[in-house]
């Protein structure tokens, strides 16, 4: 880590960096980062040696009064490496973006809209836990109980990175509380998330990332059109996109159109470019169907919530339930990590 810092910052100190703002905003924001994540581990060791050191103090003494605080210091230093192990993961192109979360009731009526209620609880417990801030933004109410659907957006550090793990179906086993006969009932929702990514693609043309060539203009125009290099070609080189014009007799205008041409051409490559990241996130939704849950959160006849994409379970439902996800999240996260070879 201290490595990368020094490369960023011998990069951010070399001549004409802050020439190419898009790249200079990239390189400070992967620093910011990383100095952020420098700061928390400094501060995790911090922690675990001062609660070694009170340790060995207490058992030379056989001072059992200082068993209770260290436990609590134990167990607060467990959960904040557990988020930073989390967070070690998320490098994601869009793991640093909000999170825009949809939440829509499967099949089943008033069963099923009653679970994406707890979901939308569940994600809001969740993200307070996380220090992000939710957002309402669209909900259609259930016919006598629940959603049939609801949109929140999340902001703050890593929301995307951090709910991108419960894209799918989650599938509830209770014994219903709508029914007068208490029988079991199975519940689907389906859970989607979206990175909050602004419309910010500026373009900029740096001289050195252009090749222009000049020649004689072809075709209607008159004998003049066709004596003087009046027409231009202009060849992106890190995209290989090639914008000419000949349209008029001056070379100074000819460019001025390709160049507008040109930006126009590269926007649009910059929009598909993010689109087809955004379409490989949306395929994940596409390819969810009632039965392939990713989650089954069983309430009746035993209390247990599994994972079916990793393994990991709870038996703490209500805890889960109730906004703890850490684990999920974690094991999920490690898991992508390692088959991206992370």
């Amino acid at each position: 880590m201290n490595r990368r810092l020094g490369e960023l910052d011998e990069a951010m100190g070399r001549a004409g960096f802050w020439d190419d703002q898009k790249n200079a905003q990239a390189v400070g924001q992967e620093r910011t980062q990383l100095q952020a994540r420098l700061q928390t581990w400094t501060a995790l060791e911090n922690q675990g040696e001062e609660i070694s050191l009170l340790l060995d103090m207490a058992l030379e003494e056989n001072d059992d009064s200082q068993e209770a605080d260290l436990r609590a210091r134990i167990e607060e230093l467990t959960r904040a490496l557990d988020v930073y192990e989390v967070q070690r993961t998320l490098s994601g192109p869009h793991d640093g973006a909000g999170a825009i979360v949809d939440i829509n009731a499967g099949a089943g009526g008033t069963e099923a809209q009653d679970w994406a209620q707890i979901l939308l609880r569940m994600y809001l417990r969740y993200a307070d836990r996380q220090g992000l801030a939710a957002r309402l933004v669209d909900q259609l109410d259930g016919d006598e109980a629940g959603l049939k659907s609801v949109t929140f957006t999340l902001t703050g550090a890593y929301a995307f990175g951090l709910m991108r793990s419960e894209v799918g179906i989650h599938r509830l086993v209770r014994i219903s509380p709508f029914d007068a006969q208490s029988r079991r009932h199975t519940s689907f929702a389906s859970v989607f998330v979206t990175p909050d990514v602004a419309d910010d693609i500026v373009i900029e043309i740096n001289d050195k990332d252009l090749r222009v060539d000049t020649y004689r203009a072809s075709g209607a125009g008159g004998q003049h059109v066709n004596k003087t290099s009046s027409a231009v070609r202009l060849t992106h080189l890190p995209t290989g996109l090639v914008v000419q014009c000949q349209d008029d007799r001056s070379q100074h205008r000819n460019r001025e159109t390709a160049m507008k041409v040109l930006r126009a051409r590269l926007y649009q490559f910059e929009q598909d470019k993010r689109t087809a990241e955004l379409t490989k996130i949306n395929d994940s939704k596409k390819e969810i169907a009632w039965g392939s849950q990713i989650r089954s959160y069983v309430l009746q006849p035993y209390r247990l919530v599994k994972d079916n994409r990793t393994g990991f379970e709870s038996g703490n439902v209500d805890a889960v339930l109730d906004g703890d996800l850490t684990g999920f999240v974690k094991a999920f996260l490690l898991k992508s990590a390692e088959e991206a070879g992370a």
